[in-house]
């Protein structure tokens, strides 16, 4: 992927594992996020820049010039602004899981032979390819370990997007549950 230009959507759990498997692929790579408080964090997971997808000038900039796009987003968003980022045969696929339905203009497909994708998980082969990746590259998901006691909380923040990146519990608490 060396030389492509790969964006991801979103710098929550998913996100910022795509943000640093595109860095050790080689990619140019960009966070298309809602939230410019998430510009440092992107940069040191390994972005090499970012863009706030509420303004439409740096929207407009980048129009046409992504390879590939990674959808981590599980809110409902407006897929067709990211299509139209995508190069000629450029394909965005989508990891999230948003609630209702996606509204996708054809036209925004058609021109340019764009893909829309998704990916849930791959099976056992693919899995350990990626392990073995991860092992080669040292990428390691950004895991706060919490105790069993503190999961409501851990729900709370979950909600509030108060997350970096991943919530572990701590399996020894459950002694002291």
């Amino acid at each position: 992927m060396k030389g492509k230009k790969i964006g991801v959507i979103g710098l929550g759990g998913l996100g910022h594992m795509g943000v640093k498997f595109a860095h050790a692929f080689g990619a140019h790579t960009v966070v298309l996020t809602t939230s410019a408080g998430k510009k440092d964090d992107a940069l040191r997971l390994g972005a090499d820049e970012v863009v706030i997808t509420r303004d439409a000038n740096e929207m407009q900039k980048h129009a046409g010039s992504f390879d590939f796009i990674l959808d981590t987003v599980s809110a409902d968003h407006d897929i067709n602004a990211y299509l139209d980022l995508l190069v000629t045969d450029g394909t965005l696929t989508l990891v999230g899981l948003p609630s209702n339905p996606l509204s996708v203009a054809a036209f925004g497909l058609l021109l340019g032979r764009k893909r829309l994708a998704g990916s849930l998980i791959g099976g056992i082969a693919e899995t350990q390819e990626m392990l073995d990746f991860c092992g080669a590259n040292q990428i390691v998901s950004d895991v706060e370990i919490i105790a069993i006691q503190q999961i409501n909380e851990a729900y709370e923040r979950l909600l509030k997007s108060d997350v970096k990146y991943r919530f572990s519990i701590d399996m020894a608490s459950l002694k002291n549950g």
